[in-house]
């Protein structure tokens, strides 16, 4: 096990957790074994599936980011022999942590990754996930800000990591009033950047739409990725010169969860506008984001009352 998100208690690092919780309870007087261990991601699709048969995925968009999804058995090579009877497992993909050339990584996510507690990892997650947006905006203003001359003398408090977090971003570029008033409040309030003209906070929103744009994109590729590995993106079993209209599409859940998707207006209707975009609309209408709550709760218990009564193979099939 590894720490992202800030997270770093040296001596769980490596460790079984399960062991560790459940010594802990005993120790605090609680004979409670831990009848399953889980994380978000895949309590979502638990729950997900649970309300909703045909939910194959789910992604978790919040202050991080993950995903999983149901896979055929046999087309997981490290589980030859030991098939599920449902034929099917939850791949939790820790998709956070992916890596490409293909990524259109900047100068500004180099310098973020480079500084952060753990360079080097969770790449993908650096460039989507609500954590780490807002530190991106205000990499790109500090560096306006020494290059001209726009925002006035540097502010001091543009060199403070995470000083811009997600929400702050987030009302900058749904700011709809004329003036840009809720731009120049946190311009002035958070970063202590004043007297700043309509010409320049529109600029600033135009940097935070376009990171925000950026990765509500790469988050939709993600998605799609997930929907080809299972032969749901509309081109599976496409042979023989046969077009994507003569496919018939399954109807397709993916389960999601986590404040940047359910809070965040603009970033969830650039996904949306990417999905349509990347699936065309014949098969995009057919994939559907269905909002759950409270998946990492609710689906851990459904996960351990399907454990403790026997059937947590009762999964429909792919």
């Amino acid at each position: 096990m590894k720490w992202t998100k800030g997270f770093a208690i040296e001596d769980m690092v490596g460790k079984e957790v399960v062991g560790l919780l459940e010594a802990a309870l005993v120790r605090s007087g609680l004979d409670m074994p831990v009848a399953v261990l889980v994380n978000d991601t895949v309590g979502t699709l638990a729950l997900g599936h649970y309300d909703d048969a045909d939910t194959v995925a789910a992604v978790i968009i919040g202050t991080g980011t993950n995903a999983c999804y149901l896979e055929r058995a046999d087309a997981i090579i490290k589980c030859q022999g030991l098939l599920t009877t449902s034929g099917c497992m939850v791949v939790n993909m820790e998709w956070g942590n992916f890596w490409s050339s293909h990524l259109p990584r900047t100068s500004y996510d180099i310098d973020l990754d480079l500084e952060s507690p753990n360079p080097n990892d969770q790449g993908f997650e650096k460039m989507i996930s609500g954590m780490y947006l807002g530190d991106i905006v205000r990499r790109v203003i500090i560096r306006m800000s020494q290059d001209s001359d726009i925002f006035g003398p540097v502010s001091s408090r543009l060199s403070i990591p995470f000083i811009l977090q997600t929400p702050l971003l987030a009302a900058m570029h749904e700011d709809d009033s004329p003036e840009l008033k809720e731009v120049d409040k946190i311009l002035k309030e958070a970063l202590e950047i004043s007297e700043v003209s309509l010409k320049v906070r529109k600029l600033v929103v135009r940097v935070c739409d376009v990171v925000t744009r950026r990765a509500a994109r790469l988050a939709a590729a993600g998605i799609v990725g997930i929907l080809k590995k299972i032969g749901r993106d509309g081109s599976g079993g496409v042979t023989g010169g046969r077009s994507r209209s003569d496919v018939k599409m399954r109807r397709t859940v993916v389960a999601i969860e986590g404040g940047l998707y359910t809070s965040y207006t603009m970033f969830r209707e650039y996904l949306h506008e990417a999905l349509n975009e990347i699936l065309g609309e014949d098969v995009a209408q057919h994939v559907i984001l269905k909002v759950t709550e409270d998946g990492s709760g609710i689906g851990g218990a459904l996960l351990a009352a399907a454990y403790s009564s026997g059937s947590v193979d009762n999964v429909q099939s792919l």
